[in-house]
């Protein structure tokens, strides 16, 4: 793409890194809302466009690069081949949206924070950018760590609230723990031989037992980031902390860059495959995924429900990992090629529908100051416009047809229903069971996002003070919020319409990675049907479905215009013989999560505050707890308490005893020497 130009894929993507923090800098020595709002994130939203062209184009060729910077006898190495890529596609495409949408989104924003924020965002940008095309250890955890500390800044932008803060070092503790792992697993995969680039590590030869560890390690890491269980406390305490583009970018890139971690070692850094591994990762992801669709059904906050569900489509791409690992450890390539075929769809999918409805989130908290869903209702009225867009975003992540979100989860479910016999007994047990429990958890997807949507926009407003606000105050989106939106629901629908032509771009990843393609069966029925292996077996075809959609709603409305126009009347609904109703009538946020809090109360710690008939101001609250918090953090702080205790009574502000510690110490390491 960029070859006529003399220009290679990895230089464009390096001068897009370069462009962005230049921007950051710019706007914290400007220090002018006008030109950061106006100016500087549109151009960081061309800059976007431009290292999705890059990651477009480097999908078929590898590039490297050296940079004079780093260590004196380790510089800094880059590389974009097809899997960087891929995760530059996915960077530059979203960042588009979110930088537009921030553009509107922080107009009002104090000036001199939003300077902060403006060199925050970019450098988080650029460090995500520098994350995929990083080709040696150290580079990449200079980039991990620059990704880490950024976005930590950014989600305590509102630092003054102690929920903020605490929200935030909890991200940051979590971040490090897993960056600890990271470097372990590339420290285990150096072994003490030759530099810590990428290439050193391919040439390893690791036993079964240190690539074991290697994996392990790396899971845990990557899997800190990305929110795995039990690694998951930070991000439904982040996201609603942090501000919605902020959430957006979180949530659809940055966890992101640990699946890219995972599937850089797990597939490319690793040169042998065990297929128990594959079944860790497809357990985890199940569970994973599970347990962030039941705790989305009952959340009441807005920008928690969504990094619950965050939560759940990481585990299903989780879930994607670990069937590939499985198929390619048994050399099933043309289904291994199929599951990571399915992951990678998915990821790119999470990114955009993700993405919208924290974006759309952050206009209905800037119109109303409302977080909690249980007190709007009727925003469709006064919001129409963003109404029409959540609900593109709100049926993609249900997972509806002809929307991008049920392309990916419908080929996964396909990489279960075409598994052949496994040669280990009980891996052909758990693959029904697995596609049963992903069949779950895409239904209660649905079921989320039904509540999420019906309880925010439909109905009357369920809040006095918001009803009268939406008479006089609430407006609708802007337009630089409504053509970042506009362009995740235009990616929604192109990946939802146009598969076939997707999958044959994902070819050349999976090509890389499990030495296997489904691009030829996918278009052997040409590009309106996609046919994942055999098209006797499955086959989808979205544009023929939007037709028959289309057409059919057409049709009703012309034959109700013709057949049955002038025989209608308008009345009052049916109001079960009780005239006087009330907005508290409506079907209430808690009581659409009931039937789940009912089957699964004593998971989720229900608490709750029920009024009793005689009470003069009745009031009820519920609040769902994370039992896996109790179970995992609770006694690690107890713990840290208690060891912290003890070392503080080596504090006696005594000099003479401080230098009697180092004496001491001093003995033991010429002992230890000798």
């Amino acid at each position: 793409m960029f070859d006529q130009f003399g220009v290679l894929p990895i230089d464009v993507a390096l001068g897009v890194v370069v462009t962005w923090l230049m921007l950051g800098i710019a706007g914290l020595l400007l220090r002018n809302t006008k030109i950061i709002t106006q100016f500087i994130f549109p151009a960081g939203a061309i800059a976007s466009l431009l290292l999705a062209l890059s990651g477009l184009g480097g999908l078929t060729e590898t590039s490297v690069a050296i940079l004079p910077l780093g260590l004196p006898d380790l510089p800094f190495h880059l590389r974009m081949d097809a899997l960087s890529s891929f995760f530059l596609l996915l960077l530059g495409g979203a960042s588009i949206g979110i930088s537009l949408f921030s553009a509107g989104y922080f107009l009002h924003m104090e000036r001199g924070n939003l300077a902060l924020l403006s060199l925050e965002y970019h450098i988080f940008l650029a460090a995500m950018a520098l994350v995929f095309i990083a080709d040696d250890a150290y580079l990449f955890m200079v980039a991990w760590e620059s990704m880490a500390l950024s976005s930590y800044f950014l989600v305590t932008t509102d630092h003054d609230q102690p929920e903020v803060r605490r929200a935030g070092f909890l991200y940051l503790l979590i971040a490090h723990i897993g960056a600890i792992a990271i470097l372990m697993s590339f420290g285990v995969l150096q072994g003490g031989h030759g530099d810590y680039s990428f290439d050193t590590m391919r040439h390893s030869h690791l036993s079964s037992f240190w690539a074991s560890i290697t994996f392990l390690l790396a899971l845990f890491g990557f899997g800190a980031k990305a929110g795995i269980l039990p690694m998951h406390a930070w991000l439904p305490e982040a996201h609603p902390a942090a501000p919605s583009p902020v959430s957006a970018m979180m949530s659809g890139i940055m966890l992101k860059t640990a699946i890219y971690g995972i599937l850089r070692i797990t597939f490319d850094l690793l040169g042998t495959q065990l297929w128990w591994w594959g079944v860790v990762a497809l357990t985890l992801g199940l569970i994973t995924a599970l347990f962030g669709v039941f705790f989305a059904s009952v959340q009441v906050d807005m920008k928690r429900l969504l990094a619950y569900s965050s939560i759940e489509n990481i585990g299903i791409i989780l879930v994607g990992i670990g069937l590939t690992q499985i198929f390619y450890a048994f050399n099933k390539d043309a289904l291994a090629a199929l599951a990571l075929t399915a992951t990678l769809y998915h990821s790119l999918n999470h990114a955009f529908m993700k993405g919208l409805l924290f974006l759309g989130t952050g206009s209905v908290l800037h119109a109303t100051g409302e977080r909690r869903i249980g007190k709007l209702g009727g925003l469709i009225h006064k919001m129409p416009k963003l109404a029409l867009l959540m609900l593109v975003g709100t049926l993609a992540a249900a997972g509806l047809p002809p929307l991008n979100g049920f392309v990916s989860e419908w080929l996964l479910l396909q990489a279960f229903l075409l598994s052949p016999g496994l040669p280990q007994p009980y891996l052909n047990m758990l693959v029904p069971i697995a596609a049963a429990a992903l069949v779950l958890a895409a239904a209660l997807s649905g079921y989320v996002m039904v509540k999420f949507y019906g309880v925010i926009f439909l109905g009357r407003p369920r809040d006095e003070n918001l009803a009268h606000l939406q008479d006089t105050e609430i407006h609708d989106a802007g337009i630089w919020e409504r053509i970042g939106m506009i362009c995740m629901v235009v990616a929604c629908i192109a990946l939802g319409i146009f598969p076939t032509l997707v999958i044959l771009q994902l070819d050349y990843v999976t090509e890389m990675l499990v030495h296997h393609s489904l691009g030829i069966s996918a278009v052997k029925t040409g590009w309106l049907l996609l046919t994942p292996i055999n098209a006797e077996r499955a086959s989808y075809g979205p544009l023929i479905l939007l037709f028959l959609m289309v057409t059919g709603g057409v049709l009703t409305m012309l034959i109700v215009k013709k057949y049955y126009h002038g025989r209608l009347r308008r009345g009052p609904a049916w109001d079960c013989g009780y005239p006087a109703q009330t907005t508290r009538m409506q079907d209430s946020a808690e009581g659409f999560s009931q039937p789940i809090r009912k089957i699964f109360e004593w998971f989720m710690g229900f608490i709750k505050e029920v009024p009793t008939p005689f009470d003069l101001h009745p009031h009820y609250h519920s609040e769902t707890q994370d039992l896996l918090w109790k179970l995992f953090y609770v006694p690690i702080k107890v713990l840290n308490e208690k060891i912290g205790n003890q070392v503080g009574k080596l504090q006696h502000g005594r000099i003479h005893v401080y230098l009697l510690y180092s004496f001491v110490t001093l003995l033991a390491l010429l002992a230890f020497v000798q």
